[in-house]
Formats: structure tokens, sequence, C-alpha cells
């Protein structure tokens, strides 16, 4: 997926600094800062799932359901550094797929880190974290409501590679996550997190300082394995239906007459609340 979040040619780079091995996965005690009487009911999907850099047309994504192979499909809602033009992704299309019972899953690609190599339409910095990690999140949790995707939906942040060695670089991402984490939570709507195993990822899940971290947690192993529970850390963080495991990347698959090329995810996690 990472290669979707920024250009095709900026996923590559992002690969391969990071040698092959990425992260993300689940939710850290339920998001258990929000109040249960104020919050709708999580939507859990457990099964396939997939993504791809472009929503597919209505007709493609109408014959991979019929297919049966996956019951979920992650679609890029916005972010300043979103790397493909999304024709087909609107609140018609939304509440369509949704009536076919695709499970949906929203991805924002907002700033980047500072130290991150390439160049980005929206980099943070130390100064900038924390109010770029607020208008951001207004701007996502904005841009899936316009598509239909309710309060106590899922907003999954993606953060590409970077190095996590680089301590303010480090400390001005987390400073940015928790804002965006804590302008979604404040508007409803669940925190999420995409990231790489050797890096991005790695930081959420062995931050010391677990304040107004996401509860969900989506990792990049490129391990083969479809499954969530193939966890490189704490094995008590993100475990109540919070975890998305990235486990392949650039399968080319035909369903039902239409290709497609996805990457796949197991899922165990929240879904967009639609109609």
């Amino acid at each position: 997926m990472s290669k979707h979040r920024l250009s095709k040619k900026g996923r590559y780079i992002a690969w391969s600094a990071a040698g092959a091995a990425v992260v993300a996965g689940g939710v850290v005690m339920a998001q258990s800062s929000m109040a249960a009487t104020a919050w709708p009911a999580q939507k859990t999907f457990t099964g396939r799932a997939f993504d791809t850099c472009t929503a597919p047309s209505p007709a493609a994504m109408k014959a991979w359901k019929a297919d049966g192979y996956y019951g979920a499909a992650a679609v890029y809602v916005g972010g300043r550094n979103r790397g493909c033009a999304q024709p087909n992704l609107t609140a018609s299309w939304v509440k369509t797929v949704n009536a076919e019972g695709w499970k949906l899953v929203p991805i924002y690609v907002g700033a980047q880190p500072p130290c991150q190599t390439g160049t980005r339409s929206e980099k943070l910095t130390a100064a900038t974290a924390a109010s770029l990690g607020a208008s951001d999140g207004k701007d996502a949790v904005a841009k899936a409501a316009a598509l239909g995707m309710k309060a106590g939906s899922p907003i999954y942040l993606d953060m590409e590679s970077y190095s996590v060695t680089d301590t303010a670089c480090n400390n001005a991402v987390l400073t940015y996550v928790r804002s965006f984490t804590r302008t979604l939570r404040a508007k409803t709507y669940r925190a999420g997190y995409y990231g790489f195993a050797t890096s991005s990822a790695k930081a959420i899940a062995t931050a010391a300082d677990r304040t107004d971290l996401p509860g969900n947690l989506w990792y990049a192993l490129l391990d083969g394995k479809a499954t969530t529970t193939d966890w490189p850390w704490d094995p008590k963080l993100f475990t109540d239906h919070s975890r998305g495991h990235q486990y392949t990347v650039n399968s080319k698959e035909s369903r039902k007459g239409y290709t497609l090329t996805v990457d796949r995810d197991a899922w165990d996690g929240p879904v967009a609340i639609v109609g």
C-alpha cells in the first residue's frame, strides 16, 4: 500500500529504504480514552482486505465482491501527499459498494517526516507538527464525512518510512500523530495508523509514552502470512480487534474478468460506518 499513498515512484523508494520489511498494526486498548456513551459501536471486519492506489470502478468492485475472496477494501480519502487521482471515489461509490457488502478502510496521506528523503507536497517540522496534525485531522474528518463515512469510523494516517533513530525527527512525527489523533477523537472518529515495521509503525508500537497515540495499527510486514497475530512487538498492544497486516504487495490479480494490482492485507479491526 505504501506506493499508493505517495506517488508510484515514491513508494518504491520507501520500500527500498525500508529493506523490504514493512509495518503497521492494531489498536492500543480499544481507544480507552473515548467516553463509552458518546461513541458509536465500532464496526469490525475480520478477514481478507486489499488496498490499491485508485479506487476501482463500480463494475470492478461488484465483480470482485462476487468472487468472494476479499471482504474489505482500503481507499485513499485525502491528504496532500495522496499519490493517485480518485475519479471513482465519491459518496455514491461508497454507498454502492457498501450496499454490495464491502467493508471500507479510509486512509489519509498526511504530512511526512522532516528527515524523510524525497519531495513531498506536505512535510512537517518540529515547529509545525502540532498545528499540521490538527489541520490535517480536521481535513481527514471532512473528507471522510463527505464520502458518507460517519462518526465512529476509523481514519488511518499513512506515515511512510523514515529514520526512527533520528530523535528530533521521530519526536516531531509523534507530536504530529498525537495532534492528528486528538483531533479525530474530538470529532468522534477513531484514529488508526499505517507504517513500516522497521520505522514508522515501529515508532508507534514501541513508544514509551502512549498518550494520544492511535488506537489501531496497520503494519506492513511482507512475510506472506495472512494473519494479524504475526506481531513483532508487545503482544498486549493492539489486541481488541485493532490490527491490520499488509503481508504482500503488488499482487496482480484477475477476478471475474477484472484485473487489479493490489496489496494484500489480513484484517481484524475497525472499518468505516456507512449508511
